[in-house]
């Protein structure tokens, strides 16, 4: 949907300032994730988990940067937020983008990839209790969806950032440029979410009902046996 709103303001606004428009977006669709957050009773351990997820998911993405859109990161926080909630996913999300661009580069791009990640996993937070993310094939489905979705979302940033001119023919342009790296990072999500989702969520919910950390509702899907 955020992506939806994006597109269509830069269309539609042909003399307004693009960048603003999106940012303005961004932030309005994110204040009620903040404060939902804001009203759960988080505690050390929750903090330090976040955390630490976002520093695995953040470090594992340094290791593949020389292979375009291929990275572990998109499926760290997947399944960080299938166990740990949205929100918890978003924060991940988020925090993953800042922290590994601090070896990747900074940018104007690092608060999109933010958000983009941060969406990821607060989508698979919220769909965690239904058929895409409790079978296996559906959350393979869910990796590559996101992988396409992230690439067309961080398109904008380039396109509003450094082309001005926000024509359906540009556009058109620099998402066909964009499919390769598109459909890597969407398939490396698959390999990633196809071998290790199961592992990697049982981890988790083992550790987060042993200590009590957030809400223990997780459903018992196919992905969970």
């Amino acid at each position: 949907m955020t992506l939806i709103l994006l597109f269509v303001s830069a269309i539609l606004f042909d003399d307004r300032p693009y960048m603003m428009i999106c940012i303005a977006i961004m932030i309005v669709t994110v204040i009620p994730l903040f404060a939902r957050f804001e009203l759960r009773a988080i505690g050390s351990k929750e903090i330090v988990l976040l955390a630490v997820l976002a520093a695995i998911a953040a470090m594992s993405r340094v290791p593949f940067a020389p292979l375009p859109s291929v990275q572990p990161t998109t499926f760290v926080i997947i399944v960080s937020a299938i166990v740990l909630g949205p929100e918890a996913g978003f924060l991940i999300g988020a925090m993953a983008a800042i922290v590994s661009n601090i070896f990747l580069g900074q940018g104007p791009w690092t608060p999109w990839q933010m958000y983009a990640w941060g969406m990821a996993g607060m989508m698979a937070g919220f769909l965690r209790n239904t058929v895409i993310i409790n079978t296996k094939w559906g959350l393979m489905g869910y990796g590559f969806v996101v992988g396409f979705l992230f690439g067309w979302f961080m398109n904008l940033w380039f396109l509003l950032g450094f082309l001005g001119d926000a024509s359906w023919e540009v556009f058109a342009s620099a998402y066909i440029a964009s499919f390769y790296f598109d459909l890597a990072h969407a398939l490396s999500n698959v390999f990633f979410l196809g071998l290790f989702s199961v592992g990697w969520i049982r981890i988790l919910e083992r550790f987060k009902r042993k200590y009590g950390i957030l809400t223990p509702d997780l459903p018992k899907g196919e992905v969970y046996k």
